[in-house]
């Protein structure tokens, strides 16, 4: 199981990007939200690998960010633990306020589909709903949270 805590950093529109120091290949993540709701992750991502810089911590990453006009919107802290299930990655994670749940992430769709019926679960109960959009099934805004962390 991986903790961690990240200071998570807005450019305009639905990208992101977050320093990870906790992990052990990636030091920053960039994201943005696929237009395609029916992709299997919804969303696209790009890692990047630190090779030559790697930030001891979360803020010295946010505010060499920031030099570039990204500015933090706040900092989220998450539990992720990984398997793997034949070419797929299953993510359990669990957020503060909210129920942990499970991310099936592979290559294409169609693995996705194959390994929710290994595991039992029906198509019909898979979504490709990110984060913001699993905290308001539960009535919270995310947006809303400048500092998300465990009790």
């Amino acid at each position: 199981m991986r903790d961690g805590g990240y200071w998570e950093l807005r450019a305009a529109g639905a990208e992101w990007m977050r320093p990870r120091p906790f992990h052990p290949r990636e030091t920053l993540v960039h994201g943005a939200a696929n237009p395609d709701e029916r992709s299997p992750d919804g969303r696209h991502r790009v890692r990047g690998q630190g090779t030559r810089h790697r930030p001891r911590e979360d803020r010295q990453a946010s505010q060499l960010l920031g030099l570039i006009g990204l500015t933090p919107r706040g900092y989220q802290e998450n539990r992720r633990t990984s398997y793997t299930l034949g070419p797929a990655r299953l993510e359990i994670d669990a957020w503060p306020r909210i129920p942990p749940y499970l991310e099936i992430e592979a290559d294409d769709a169609d693995q996705v589909w194959e390994t929710a019926a290994v595991l039992g679960i029906d198509r019909d109960r898979l979504t490709s709903v990110n984060t913001t959009k699993v905290y308001a099934l539960y009535g919270i805004d995310l947006d809303a949270i400048a500092d998300l962390r465990f009790p």
